[in-house]
This record gives structure tokens, C-alpha cells and sequence, in this order.
């Protein structure tokens, strides 16, 4: 097997997306091409790929929800690349998930450039067996807070910016009860002003992957009539 990183480029227009695998190839990595959302979708689901280039324009799945979707399952970079060069474009782009956006018309140089940060990021971030990553380890449930990964006996579960920020936070003090409202100012730093059914709703989310039987949850515990505690 080749030790080289696998790209998938998910881009329609013939042209560009054999430009960018031309480049890429050149700076040493291999590429392979997706023409349409759907099938860049199963691909970067099923396929072994360390970075996604993701068209923002495409046929029958837009690149918005390409992102989405990657993102619900897997953590590898993923880099927008749209002729839209809207601040609003890029907001909803990096609010979905993805890592950057670049503009068309682009180099070859930045392109290959900004691939190549990105890995290098993600293995600092995610590098196997680093002895400095953070880690928390309770019963089968594995919280590395470095690379913000969560592993429930060995198998990773994805989760969202402020699940996994809950999650932590509880598992940090653990056997202490937290009121929602509490809950709610400390992850989403302001008060709650009525919205503690959002604290609910990710508690809900969380159990659904983390325990075995969410009726009778082995790690967050509810304590009625005040909140939530985290039992070690």
C-alpha cells in the first residue's frame, strides 16, 4: 500500500476537478474524483480518504449537505472550495462543519499549501498514542479532549461542538450535581432566559450514544426536580 494521503476531490466541472487532482498529484498525494454530491458523499463515507475537497455547486446534493453529512460521521479535513466569494457563504460553509474555504480562482501553490496545513494539523491533532493528549477514561467511555474525540469501548461516535463540550464538563465534575440553568451558562456562556429545554435536548443526544440503555444511564444521571450529575 501506498503511504501517501488520499484526497477525495467532489467537484462536477471536469476541467477544474482535473486541474486540482493534476496538483495535487504533483505535490505528492493520491486523488480520486467524485462528479456529483450524492456519489462524493458515499465515497468520503466508505472510502479511506485523510481530506475531503468539497464544490459548493453540485449536481443533485449541494456541498452544504455533502459537509453536513461527512461531518455527522467523520472528522477528517474538509476544505469548501466555491467560486462565491460571499462572507455569508463561508460562515454557513464553516458553521457546517468544514475546516476552510477557498476561493476560485485559486493557485496551485495555495491549494496544495492549504491541504497540506490542514494535515499536518489533524495529525497533531487526532495523532495516535501521543501520551500528552488529555484523556478521560470511565468504564468503557473515552473522552480525549485534546483531539475532541469520543469513544465508547474502542468505537468512535461523533458529536457536535456543544455535546461534546457538555459531556466534558460533566465528566470533569463528576458526582456534582448541576441545575439546567447551570448547565446552560457554563456551555453556552449566557443565561438561559427560558431555553434550558435545549440542555434536555443535548443530554438526550449524548445518552444516545454513550450509554448501553438510556432508560437506565450508567453515566448521566438525572436527578429530578434539579438536574444532571455524572456518576464515576
Amino acid at each position: 500500500m501506498s503511504g501517501k494521503k488520499r484526497i477525495l476531490i467532489i467537484e462536477d466541472d471536469k476541467e477544474i476537478a482535473g486541474l486540482e487532482k493534476d496538483y495535487l498529484e504533483f505535490g505528492d498525494f493520491e486523488a480520486q474524483i467524485a462528479e456529483d454530491g450524492k456519489t462524493g458523499l458515499k465515497e468520503a463515507l466508505d472510502g479511506n480518504y485523510d481530506l475531503v475537497l468539497l464544490d459548493l455547486m453540485l449536481p443533485g446534493m449541494d456541498g452544504y449537505e455533502v459537509c453536513r453529512q461527512i461531518r455527522e460521521k467523520k472528522n477528517i479535513p474538509i476544505l469548501m472550495v466555491s467560486a462565491r466569494k460571499d462572507d455569508i457563504d463561508k460562515i454557513r460553509g464553516l458553521g457546517l462543519g468544514a475546516d476552510d474555504y477557498i476561493t476560485k480562482p485559486f493557485s496551485p501553490n495555495e491549494l496544495v499549501a492549504r491541504v497540506k496545513a490542514h494535515l499536518s494539523r489533524y495529525e497533531r491533532l487526532v495523532g495516535a498514542g501521543q501520551p500528552e493528549n488529555d484523556v478521560i477514561e470511565i468504564r468503557g467511555l473515552t473522552i480525549d479532549k485534546t483531539a475532541r474525540r469520543v469513544f465508547v469501548d474502542g468505537v468512535e461516535k461523533p458529536f457536535t461542538t456543544k455535546e461534546f463540550d457538555l459531556l466534558t464538563f460533566l465528566a470533569e465534575h463528576p458526582n456534582r450535581v448541576f441545575s439546567k440553568d447551570e448547565l446552560f451558562r457554563q456551555i453556552w456562556n449566557m443565561d438561559s432566559i427560558g431555553d434550558i429545554a435545549t440542555v434536555t435536548v443535548h443530554i438526550k443526544k449524548i445518552r444516545e450514544k454513550i450509554e448501553y440503555d438510556t432508560s437506565h444511564p450508567q453515566y448521566i444521571e438525572t436527578i429530578w426536580g434539579v438536574g444532571y450529575r455524572f456518576k464515576v
